[in-house]
């Protein structure tokens, strides 16, 4: 007779990892049965937590009281309409008629309380009743939008950089403001060419507009510098702009000497004249060498100073050739720039480097939907520039609330640093069920799901300061 022992009859210890409740694994083939259900079964769950940071920011009371409603009336509003077309941005898709996919999506038709969305061409004949209007008027909603984010994210840069570029976007249809210009993977077709400032500790956008296809000109970027005013957080002191040599000119030296703002410019237009004896290396071991002046170039109020760096040029590995070049040339490359600042020049210098983060906000921006041009209207693609945008700097805010409550939850800890499409597969494309208890309704997450424990608990942070901000409008 076989006896058991007391160590084989051990019971085996539950498994620490989410999914208690697997049973059994699942089978599945092509003989599988397959079915329909009654309930409401959403991809994106994480829009819940959108409408609990709208609702920390006061988003729809700032955007009452800030936007400039176009002549068209709708019936579910101009809040609604607007949402809605940045929600079409926030979750992925960059065209109008993408509604299509989303009329019957659950959780956006609980969030705007109806059976269904609008028709494509709904949304469609709304942004083609907006204009510029419209678009500045975002630009002000950003801006109150701005304020509350910082506030409840505890952010109090006193000291932020402004990064400034532009960018092409290539037309291919009849557009209003299409112009040939600058532009070098699509040489001799029309574009847009829109300007966008960044703040660098944030990642977020601060100030821009849809412009022409055409260069910028000086007094154009000196309107730019002098709008900042109106869009910085209270909290901000001092302000460094950077922009490459497009935008060095007087105009800007002076809009930004008045604003009191430290500056780095790029420089091609002016030759500076530099003591060939002041050269220096900060490094022995260096290359490079730096160097700055005073200079006044022609047309110029004052003079300014100008730092510059050189390196040698690489001797070009080429063949034997039949014939030698005439002249000599410079056995150096440059890199000039303008500035108002004090310390060293290749300290300067490496402050500047730092903007070159500004392609990959813009590169980003684009994948977005900023390179989408709906209409052959300029009024209605500037308003639609407005709006990418927006949705661009709700998914900031979105990621660096999650990046807070990343503190206590590791998996959130590098969401801040995700690029959006990774963080939409974070925080957003998650599987939600909507269910009704008693009167309520409900949204329900799968235990099976990894990512649910972090966002049940990013949701609870979320809660907490919202009775934080309700507990200071009581008080």
């Amino acid at each position: 007779m076989v006896k058991k022992h007391q160590k084989d009859s051990k019971k085996s210890r539950a498994s620490k990892h989410n999914n208690h409740d697997a049973g059994r694994a699942r089978k599945i083939n092509a003989s599988t049965a397959y079915g329909t259900c009654s309930e409401q079964i959403s991809p994106l769950g994480g829009l819940l937590g959108l409408t609990k940071v709208l609702d920390l920011f006061d988003f729809e009371k700032h955007f009452k009281e800030s936007y400039h409603a176009p002549s068209r009336e709708t019936k579910l509003g101009d809040y609604a309409m607007v949402m809605g077309i940045v929600m079409l941005m926030f979750i992925g898709f960059n065209r109008i008629w993408h509604f299509v996919y989303l009329r019957l999506e659950p959780m956006l038709c609980g969030i705007f309380k109806v059976d269904k969305l609008p028709a494509s061409t709904t949304y469609w004949r709304y942004l083609d009743s907006l204009t510029i209007n419209q678009g500045q008027s975002l630009l002000k909603i950003m801006s109150r939008l701005r304020e509350q984010a910082w506030k409840r994210c505890g952010i109090q840069y006193s000291h932020i950089a402004i990064d400034i570029d532009t960018t092409v976007e290539t037309i291919y249809g009849d557009q209003e403001g299409g112009r040939v210009g600058h532009n070098p993977k699509h040489r001799g077709k029309k574009g847009y060419r829109p300007i966008l400032c960044f703040i660098e500790q944030t990642r977020e956008y601060l100030y821009g507009k849809l412009r022409k296809g055409e260069t910028v000109s000086g007094e154009e970027t000196a309107k730019v510098i002098r709008s900042f005013k109106d869009h910085l957080p209270l909290c901000v002191r001092k302000v460094l702009l950077r922009a490459d040599a497009e935008f060095m000119s007087w105009d800007s030296v002076e809009a930004a000497l008045d604003e009191k703002y430290d500056f780095i410019f790029s420089n091609k237009q002016c030759e500076p004249p530099f003591d060939p004896k002041t050269w220096y290396r900060p490094l022995w071991k260096e290359e490079a060498e730096f160097n700055d002046c005073l200079y006044q170039p022609t047309g110029w109020g004052q003079a300014c100073r100008f730092v510059a760096m050189r390196i040698p040029k690489k001797p070009e590995e080429t063949k034997s050739q039949a014939q030698q070049e005439l002249f000599e040339e410079d056995p150096y490359t440059y890199r000039i720039f303008c500035t108002n600042l004090r310390g060293k020049a290749h300290e300067l210098i490496e402050r500047y480097d730092k903007r070159a983060d500004a392609e990959n906000l813009i590169g980003e921006v684009k994948q977005e939907g900023l390179a989408a041009i709906p209409s052959g209207k300029f009024k209605n693609n500037y308003a639609f520039f407005q709006i990418v945008l927006l949705a661009y700097n709700l998914w900031r805010y979105f990621k660096l609330l999650a990046g807070c409550c990343g503190e206590k939850v590791k998996t959130l800890a590098g969401v801040v640093d995700n690029k959006i499409r990774i963080a939409r597969l974070i925080l957003l494309m998650i599987g939600a069920k909507l269910v009704k208890s008693g009167n309520r309704d409900l949204v329900k997450y799968s235990i099976h799901d990894t990512r649910t424990p972090a966002l049940l608990m990013f949701y609870e942070f979320l809660d907490h300061l919202l009775f934080k901000k309700n507990q200071e409008c009581k008080a």
